[in-house]
């Protein structure tokens, strides 16, 4: 007698209890298909937790927010936080996210940009300068009337010689960086953030420092070079 391939799975066992339920050679019933492990929910407030904190700080991913968490005592996995932050909802508003992160690190963030001015002979002199947002201060400033990439990576380095003094540089899409001066940020240990193009409002702590430069100093004095127009900065 030829057993179809139904009646051979059923013959290779003892027998069948109801339900779906194989009984092995001491009659106990066995389960044919494995239990399924049910996900523990998280609670509401954890949920909402790990959307604030991929909403304010972008650049932290799973593991750094399953660290913060666990330092506030939540014990949850570190593949439950990926899976909710791909849930997260998008916020319509992108400058509010960006401005969210200014806010949240400006501790770790500096700022660097260009501004032009002419000498008493018309000579064009390109002003470079890095500042802090935490405390508005200018790090570094120089002048030159050849900027080039070699050049404003040598400036960055003169700024932090100890690769240790920023976690963030702010920048926009000036073409004189070129590759290789965010290429040289992130050799020294510091994420270079572009600003959108056209947004000069992204970078808005150097800007306004370009402003109050120009109203207190520049609209009242012509410099005749670069050494001049140097000291007056600093001054």
């Amino acid at each position: 007698m030829v057993l179809g391939r139904g009646q051979a799975s059923v013959a290779g066992v003892e027998g069948f209890a109801p339900g779906g339920e194989a009984r092995n050679r001491g009659g106990v019933a066995s389960s044919c298909v494995p239990a399924v492990l049910a996900r523990t929910p998280i609670s509401k407030e954890l949920q909402q937790l790990i959307f604030q904190m991929a909403s304010e700080n972008p650049t932290w991913g799973a593991p750094r927010i399953h660290g913060e968490l666990k330092m506030l005592g939540f014990d949850v996995a570190e593949r439950t936080i990926s899976r909710w932050m791909q849930r997260q909802p998008r916020k319509t508003d992108p400058a509010q996210r960006w401005l969210s992160f200014l806010r949240n690190h400006r501790e770790a963030i500096v700022a660097m940009d260009f501004f032009t001015m002419p000498t008493v002979t018309f000579h064009l002199l390109y002003c470079f300068f890095i500042i802090a947002h935490d405390r508005r201060r200018v790090l570094h400033f120089n002048v030159t009337d050849h900027p080039t990439s070699t050049w404003i990576t040598q400036q960055i380095r003169e700024t932090f010689p100890d690769e240790a003094g920023a976690r963030y540089l702010i920048l926009d899409h000036d073409g004189k960086y070129g590759f290789e001066v965010p290429a040289a940020i992130r050799a020294m240990g510091i994420v270079p953030l572009h600003t959108a193009l056209r947004s000069p409002w992204q970078n808005g702590v150097a800007e306004r420092w370009i402003g109050s430069c120009r109203r207190e100093l520049l609209d009242h004095v012509i410099p005749v070079s670069e050494r001049h127009l140097r000291r007056l900065v600093s001054d």
